[in-house]
Parts: structure tokens; C-alpha cells; sequence
């Protein structure tokens, strides 16, 4: 018998490896709740690490346009699937960290379980629990579920609602600021 791989019953050799990891960086602290850094309420600079062809990334775009227009975007074009692609993901966040964002936010859309598998690296888990900046995972789609998610500061269920939960919306600031607006006329007014 010549047998050139070996998988236990039921259970695919990801899965496996998925679940070993997740267990391993539990009980090392990088999941804990204390670790986690706050993002700002206003941002004004962040880092998109994404693939720069990637339907998500125009999400993204569209979404922080219609939102809030004050900020500047970098964009770390990497690869987001395949051999080398977890090391291209960890040279980013370790070069945008040195940068002074706001936050970062590392992106992807679906997929299959190894399309998405360069968010399960151990290496990519390490950078993102290391880096001086907070991160946010927005990987695949709601039901996905990576090993980046857990790691991260906050976790998104698609990249457009990374934009969505991170970014401040224009219009309610303007609602915020004529309110304020108008509780300071009818003090004057009264005074």
C-alpha cells in the first residue's frame, strides 16, 4: 500500500488544523477581550490591506466616500489567496503599523475554506496580536469565520460593514452639530 496522505474520519485536515490552532492561540491570550484596543470615534487616517483589484475594496471605497469624505485611505495591495500570500499579508500589517493609522483594516470577501485559509496562518494571527495599531478583520462574508477574526481588535462580517461600523456617518454628525446648535441658541435666549 502506497498512501501519500492521511486525514482522521470525519473531520478534514483543515478543520483539524483550524480547530488546533484556535485552541493553541486561546490559551496563549490572543483571543482575550483585555487585549483588545479601542478604535477612535473620528478617524483620520487608515490602512486597507486588501487585494487593490478586489470587488470588496471598491465596497469599501463607496461606503467611506458616502460616509465620511474627512479621512485618508492608504491601500496595501496584497495577495489574499495562495502560497505566499500569508507572508504578503504580515510584511503589511507590520509595515503599516509603523505608520501611524488610526486603525487598519484587513480585507477579503469570500470564498472557499482555502480560498480564505491565508487568514487561519499562525503567522498572520502573530502580526495582527503584535502590532501597535488596532485591526480590524473584515474576511469573507457573515458565516466565515477565520482565525483573524478572533485575533483582531473588532470583527466584520463583510468588508462594506468594516467601513459601516468603524467610520462616523456625515449625516448624523451634521443632525448632532445642528442640535447643538439649537440648544445654544434657545440658552442665549433665555439667558
Amino acid at each position: 500500500i502506497n498512501c501519500f496522505s492521511i486525514e482522521p474520519s470525519g473531520q478534514g485536515a483543515l478543520a483539524l488544523a483550524y480547530e488546533q490552532l484556535k485552541e493553541k492561540l486561546s490559551s496563549k491570550g490572543y483571543f482575550d477581550i483585555t487585549t483588545k484596543k479601542q478604535l477612535p470615534k473620528y478617524p483620520s487616517k487608515i490602512a486597507l490591506i486588501t487585494s487593490a483589484t478586489s470587488a470588496g475594496l471598491q465596497d469599501m471605497l463607496r461606503v467611506a466616500n458616502k460616509r465620511y469624505r474627512a479621512i485618508e485611505i492608504d491601500i496595501y495591495d496584497v495577495l489574499v489567496q495562495g502560497e505566499k500570500s500569508a507572508y504578503d499579508i504580515v510584511n503589511a500589517i507590520k509595515s503599516s503599523d509603523t505608520k501611524g493609522y488610526d486603525f487598519i483594516v484587513l480585507s477579503r470577501g469570500g470564498g472557499s475554506v482555502e480560498d480564505l485559509w491565508s487568514f487561519n496562518e499562525e503567522i498572520v494571527a502573530d502580526a495582527i496580536f503584535k502590532a501597535k495599531t488596532p485591526i480590524v478583520s473584515a474576511v469573507g462574508h457573515e458565516i466565515d469565520w477565520v482565525i483573524s477574526d478572533f485575533v483582531a481588535d473588532l470583527r466584520s462580517p463583510t468588508p462594506s460593514a468594516a467601513m459601516e461600523m468603524t467610520l462616523p456617518d456625515t449625516d448624523e454628525l451634521y443632525q448632532f452639530i445642528d442640535s447643538i446648535s439649537n440648544q445654544f441658541s434657545q440658552i442665549l435666549e433665555q439667558k
